[in-house]
């Protein structure tokens, strides 16, 4: 698949959506988004349902014109968040049978698949994940298959619910759970597609215990995807990653990376002019001494606006008095960065 056709528009694959979690991408808006060629959004169904809350964003036009975005945008369920925060803290919550109970704040939120689906078609968005049940790849073997038998039977209830109150227009994303195990994996895989699921992400966490991209279990995922669908790397942001991924057949990545870290002043920079093999990139540290009094741009491979009208000595005095315009334009340039990468992999 080279193209993905949505209500708010193609998108041209692979493809990389920046994390606009809250419903914003951090320090820049959906001008700056368009002019670095971004096709579409990643915001959080559980973050939005608890801040406005469902019910405002539908009442105030869908998530599109509620962040005054006109490009696709793709809601994640919340599964990753919640399951990542209760790891940090068990006593926040618990996962039901049929439901995951969260307290925060002094507030207690309940997620079913039915509730899932249901505020992400309040949403208007173009793309819905089912819940699932995320695990860890250190997780027990007990842990993985609960997660899979899990996230089987919310997957029913998302496809059922999705069926019974979308128009037709939007799409339903499954997720495939297992861990490492290819066994568990394919069971999830098989059982999703004879709901009906024909795109899917690769749950769980992509990353062993030294931070590497674990391609074996990977590959294997998907191969079990339709070629025909979306094989979604979720979470995967690391360049050379994302290069990886596309080679195993992934088309579409997203990942809070390159807006994190052009608000830490770390930029991406190409080597050359074109191609993605062996050392293809470097990073430009925005306050660096040496950039004082540095009058070029922050790469001369880059058409971005930060570069075709900013040096890298304005840059730097930018990060060094504090100014927020500093991390507009970090952001800008490292989003851009991303999509010319896609670019390149097309």
């Amino acid at each position: 698949m080279s193209t993905l056709v949505l209500p708010h528009g193609e998108v041209s694959l692979p493809a990389f959506f920046p994390d606009g979690t809250r419903g914003v991408v951090r320090c820049v808006d959906s001008t700056d988004l368009e002019n670095c060629g971004v096709q579409g959004l990643v915001m959080n169904a559980y973050h939005l349902m608890t801040k406005p809350g469902a019910t405002t964003i539908k009442a105030l036009g869908g998530l599109n014109k509620f962040a005054g975005w006109k490009r696709p945008i793709i809601t994640d369920s919340g599964g990753f968040q919640v399951f990542s925060l209760l790891r940090e803290n068990a006593s926040m919550g618990e996962i039901r049978p049929n439901e995951i109970i969260f307290r925060r704040d002094g507030k207690k939120t309940v997620i079913t698949p039915e509730k899932c689906i249901q505020s992400q078609l309040a949403y208007g968005s173009d793309v819905l994940m089912a819940l699932d049940y995320c695990t860890h790849p250190a997780d027990s073997d007990d842990v993985q298959k609960k997660a899979v038998d899990t996230t089987i039977r919310w997957g029913e209830k998302c496809m059922r619910t999705f069926k019974s109150l979308s128009k037709g227009q939007s799409r339903l994303f499954g997720i495939i759970q297992g861990g490492n195990d290819k066994s568990l994996r394919k069971e999830c895989a098989e059982a999703l597609i004879s709901m009906g699921y024909t795109s899917f992400g690769f749950g769980g966490w992509p990353l062993d215990a030294e931070g590497r991209l674990m391609e074996e279990i990977l590959a294997y995922t998907a191969e079990l995807m339709p070629d025909d669908g979306i094989k979604y790397a979720m979470g995967i942001g690391k360049p050379e990653n994302i290069v990886a991924c596309v080679r195993l057949g992934y088309n579409l990545f997203d990942c809070v990376i390159p807006t994190r870290e052009a608000r830490h002043n770390r930029l991406y920079v190409f080597n050359d002019a074109d191609g993605v093999c062996g050392d293809f990139y470097s990073y430009h540290y925005i306050l660096d001494d040496e950039h004082r009094r540095d009058s070029r741009p922050v790469s001369e491979f880059c058409d971005c606006f930060t570069c075709t009208n900013y040096s890298r000595g304005y840059l730097r005095h930018l990060a060094v008095i504090g100014d927020g315009l500093a991390a507009r334009l970090a952001t800008i340039h490292n989003l851009r960065f991303y999509t010319m990468l896609m670019e390149r992999l097309s």
